[in-house]
């Protein structure tokens, strides 16, 4: 094997691959990327529940196979100095070169590697925007744990009209439906670790447009050159509907900017359990915040707000209302409260695309 190509393009492609590498001891040729070279060089990466392959174009000198630890080789060229790199093969081993600086890495058996698949089904062209907005708008509403998959995923869905996506932990759920042009595609429940890798993988490709298809096991998305595999989660998604509430007991529409303050400060007085309590007064046209701490002590904010409906007293865990704001996409936020002990619904004034919901405490 022997190339030459550019540092910043083979860096690239090491560095999306180095993200999907595996961590299990028990099989160290995960922790690698496979560096195949044909026609051009091909990185891959896979962590048996995920895998990538970015293409990387080159000036080839002569094929061949080689695996190598991602976190060394990219380590390395980081290191290096110059434009151009060459990477080549002696006796079994990598060998990169640049400008004067030779390294030589231990490479390991690339027959171990696993076959990177992919779903067979015919792909749907989408844009990569809209797929990674609708992504990044839900997923830190999805649950850490995998003790209930459904739970622990991003729901996408190509509808006839949107690209919908829903993630919910039970305690809060996010919806963002981004309208688009096109038929019916796929509906897949994406891992959250794996959702939120498609979203970096999405953020560094410059195609416009991507092709996503999608079976009952896997998903795959192509552009640019890179191509995506992820497993999916065979489940049902929550019938979230149900849920959201058709009407409110008190409305309060407030600036997304003086909310964030108002929280922002909260936190710092919140304490470990993370509370703060909304008072909402429509007829003495008040709207406040408290928090309180027996470390760091309390306080009691009020901002402008447009207020109707009933007086109400409500608890919420303070991370869970912060957490929606960047995906409100206006610049007044409406908070619609259906009660004591019943969820809070937030929305855009101007951006009906997204919705969130928020269980109260009990207290």
């Amino acid at each position: 094997m022997r190339l030459t190509t550019t540092k910043q393009k083979i860096l690239e492609a090491i560095l999306i691959a180095e993200r999907i590498t595996g961590k299990k001891e028990s099989l160290p040729v995960l922790s690698c990327v496979l560096l195949d070279v044909g026609r051009d060089l091909l990185v891959r990466a896979t962590n048996l529940e995920a895998g990538i392959e970015v293409r990387v174009p080159c000036e080839v000198e002569e094929k061949g196979v080689a695996a190598v630890p991602a976190s060394v080789l990219s380590q390395t060229l980081r290191s290096m100095s110059g434009d151009k790199v060459v990477v080549k093969t002696e006796e079994g081993n990598v060998v990169i070169e640049s400008r004067g600086t030779r390294t030589l890495i231990k490479a390991v058996p690339h027959e171990e590697f696993p076959v990177l698949s992919g779903s067979e089904v015919k792909g749907i062209l989408i844009e990569r925007e809209k797929v990674l907005r609708g992504i990044e708008a839900v997923s830190y509403a999805a649950s850490p744990s995998m003790i209930r998959p459904e739970l622990g995923s991003v729901y996408v869905a190509l509808q006839e009209d949107a690209l919908l996506s829903v993630a919910t932990d039970s305690f809060r759920l996010a919806e963002k439906k981004i309208p688009l042009r096109g038929s019916r595609g796929p509906e897949v429940l994406i891992p959250l670790k794996h959702a939120q890798e498609l979203s970096h993988v999405l953020e560094k490709v410059g195609a416009a447009e991507i092709e996503l298809a999608a079976d009952d096991s896997q998903l795959t998305v192509t552009a640019d050159g890179v191509r995506f595999v992820s497993r999916v989660v065979d489940g049902t998604f929550p019938n979230y509907k149900e849920i959201l509430p058709k009407k409110f007991s008190s409305e309060a529409t407030v600036l997304k900017n003086d909310l964030a303050e108002m929280l922002k400060k909260a936190r710092v007085f919140s304490g470990n359990d993370q509370h703060v309590g909304f008072h909402v007064y429509p007829k003495r046209k008040i709207f406040t915040a408290t928090a309180r701490s027996a470390d760091v002590g309390e306080m009691s904010d009020s901002i402008d707000a447009a207020l109707s409906g009933e007086d109400l007293d409500i608890n919420f865990h303070i991370g869970y209302l912060g957490d929606c704001l960047t995906s409100i996409e206006s610049d007044s936020v409406v908070l619609g409260f259906s009660g004591a002990g019943k969820p809070l619904v937030l929305r855009g004034v101007s951006d009906a695309s997204f919705t969130y919901l928020v269980m109260p405490l009990n207290r």
